[in-house]
């Protein structure tokens, strides 16, 4: 359901709006958020995580790798990086990742399928054609991608030859997310990410000529020197382009948290006002076009996997974002990458030397994680029913947890009432629902469920999240 322009357009109530609710808040990827995590996490309890999993036999397995190397950084990133123009210093990196993939290997004899396989960055085709052939060929040396299975790579068009598209599509990979933030000129200088819209129509085009049957286009909003009227043009070009689906990010501005952040002019980016306009205008643009909206920030065509799993009711969200591929463990290799699997998230060693060390010992390269309890169970349920449909089915969640809906989220039902009365969310005995208007507030109607939150985080003077809208 599309929110009309006269809504967005209606300052006064974007003003009331904002002032009430734009405020610093998780984007709930996973929950717990990986604010929470503990040393206690320790690579002997990963250890027996991966055993438990194992013994789950055919159960499919859905896999992260994380290739950080950047030739240059994007001044809006907020991802794990490693900046080098000098791509030599990333071939150790390829031993290093391929130790890991022998030693997960080792600790999963029984349970080697895949319905998942993303490579995220960083920029994974940093990495020479050669050098992702190898990785490949390691990797499925030891695991098998099941029948149907999501084989994704994200890309920037600036370093991605057609020799990296060719490579993976011997693979089996069917699906490319390509950044492009923006196609305006002078907002791409400001970012110092300039990339024509020729070059990224090119990936494309030899992307589906070798099979691949899924393309993402990455937007952000509230970027430097953005207008509705240029942001609409970008959205209206990616549109043209045929992309199956869009993620389209509020930029998240925290230079307290990512110094090369200060380099942006702060006086350059929208008001609170004008970014929240800028999103309306995509959801009109996407949704006019016949795209339908997945959650928060996504948009895809009808026929997408994203849009036919919504109308099921089985979305699903992980540190990846929107999945509809069934795999109740997540495993991650390479630096920072968050598994989730047997109730505990896993996060790697952030540091490349003490990866490279531990992974040299044969040693789990474990930094940290969190290990779940039931109320957290319970709550990512509720949480991700909002984030991905806008809905929480009170009576499928008694059903399932054997629970009273009002009496457990007593507290929660009370957050909520200050959005009903803003006419954001409906509060029914069987359904709580966001209105059109609510959904570009969901991430505020979710947080009212998260205890982690409210306990730790909130009024607290120091910000560890971007704002909500």
């Amino acid at each position: 359901m599309s929110t009309p322009r006269s809504q967005v357009a209606d300052r006064a109530r974007v003003a009331e709006l904002l002032a009430k609710y734009d405020r610093p808040g998780p984007r709930y990827t996973s929950y717990p958020t990986a604010v929470e995590f503990n040393d206690e996490l320790t690579a002997d309890v990963y250890a027996e995580k991966l055993s438990l999993a194992d013994q789950l036999g055919d159960e499919p397995l859905s896999v992260y790798m994380h290739l950080p190397f950047c030739e240059e950084r994007c001044l809006f990133c907020g991802c794990h990086v490693i900046i080098s123009p000098d791509k030599t210093k990333a071939t150790p990196y390829v031993d290093m990742i391929e130790a890991e993939i022998d030693m997960i290997a080792g600790r999963l004899p029984n349970r080697r399928k895949v319905s998942q396989l993303h490579l995220g960055g960083g920029t994974p085709t940093y990495q020479s054609p050669a050098q992702l052939d190898r990785l490949m060929k390691r990797f499925f040396s030891h695991f098998e991608a099941a029948p149907g299975a999501e084989l994704a790579v994200e890309v920037d068009p600036r370093v991605t030859s057609a020799e990296h598209i060719d490579v993976l599509a011997d693979h089996g990979f069917n699906r490319i997310s390509l950044g492009v933030q923006d196609f305006t000129h002078i907002v791409q200088e400001s970012i110092n990410r300039v990339q024509s819209v020729e070059q990224t129509a090119a990936i494309i085009d030899h992307a589906r000529s070798k099979g691949f049957g899924g393309v993402n286009v990455d937007l952000i909003y509230g970027l430097p020197h953005q207008t509705p009227d240029t942001f609409e043009k970008t959205v209206e070009t990616v549109i043209a382009l045929g992309a199956d689906r869009s993620a389209v990010y509020s930029f998240a501005f925290v230079p307290w948290i990512r110094g090369h952040q200060r380099k942006l002019m702060e006086d350059n980016l929208p008001s609170p006002a004008t970014k929240f306009e800028l999103f309306g205008l995509v959801r009109e643009c996407f949704l006019g076009a016949g795209y339908e909206p997945i959650g928060m920030d996504h948009f895809a065509k009808p026929g997408d996997e994203l849009s036919l799993a919504k109308a099921r009711g089985d979305l699903r969200r992980n540190f990846q974002g929107y999945a509809v591929i069934p795999a109740d463990d997540v495993i991650a290799l390479g630096i920072s990458g968050i598994g989730d699997l047997q109730g505990a998230y896993v996060q790697n060693l952030k540091k490349l030397s003490t990866y490279r060390d531990a992974v040299a010992a044969g040693e789990l390269p474990i930094e940290k994680g969190l290990l779940l309890t039931e109320d957290d169970k319970l709550r990512r349920v509720v949480i991700h029913q909002f984030m991905c449909n806008f809905r929480i089915d009170r009576r499928a969640i008694e059903a399932q947890f054997g629970l009273a809906f009002e009496a457990t989220f007593a507290e929660d039902l009370r957050r909520l009432e200050g959005y009903a009365e803003s006419g954001l969310v409906t509060i029914d005995d069987d359904a709580i629902q966001a209105t059109p208007e609510g959904e570009l507030f969901i991430r505020n109607l979710a947080m009212c469920f998260d205890v982690h939150w409210r306990e730790k985080h909130e009024g607290k003077g120091k910000n560890l999240f971007s704002k909500t809208v």
